[in-house]
């Protein structure tokens, strides 16, 4: 198993944030490895919802299967995935509302490889450095699209 765990600062509420990291339609505007995503649930962000994500990393595309298996708007959301060749992911996402008004988002991803422990070593050689750029980049995109939608808002 690997795990990503990144943080950032957003400067808008939490509420905003929410609305946006939880819209599976947004998802190409921030993911920087999302391709496309078809939604299966009428409410997407209800406990039990399910999605479909094309992913694109290294080179290749591939299909998770996610189902939100808890959520506690607009706070706390987990995502479970499974992917290629009897693969795992969990994400996590955890909004706090800071004194400021921002919004401290943390967002943990665990990939969990086929092939046991032999797969876990071959997959943090393999793309432990890239998922980490990725979640970085991605979260940054993030914090761009909020922050830019909230100024042209307020301004």
């Amino acid at each position: 198993m690997s795990t990503i765990h990144v943080q950032i600062t957003i400067d808008a509420p939490p509420q905003v944030v929410w609305d946006t990291v939880m819209d599976p339609n947004r998802l190409g505007d921030w993911v920087t490895i999302h391709r496309s995503v078809t939604v299966r649930s009428d409410d997407a962000v209800s406990e039990g919802a399910r999605m479909d994500q094309v992913l694109h990393v290294m080179g290749v595309s591939f299909k998770v299967h996610w189902t939100l298996e808890s959520v506690r708007a607009p706070r706390r959301a987990e995502w479970q995935g499974r992917g290629p060749a009897m693969s795992r992911a969990i994400i996590r996402y955890g909004l706090t509302a800071n004194d400021d008004g921002s919004t401290e988002f943390d967002y943990v991803n665990e990939f969990h490889p086929p092939g046991g422990p032999l797969g876990s070593v071959a997959s943090k050689v393999v793309v432990g450095h890239i998922s980490e750029r990725e979640a970085h980049d991605s979260l940054t995109r993030l914090k761009q699209l909020v922050e830019d939608a909230t100024s042209e808002a307020g301004g």
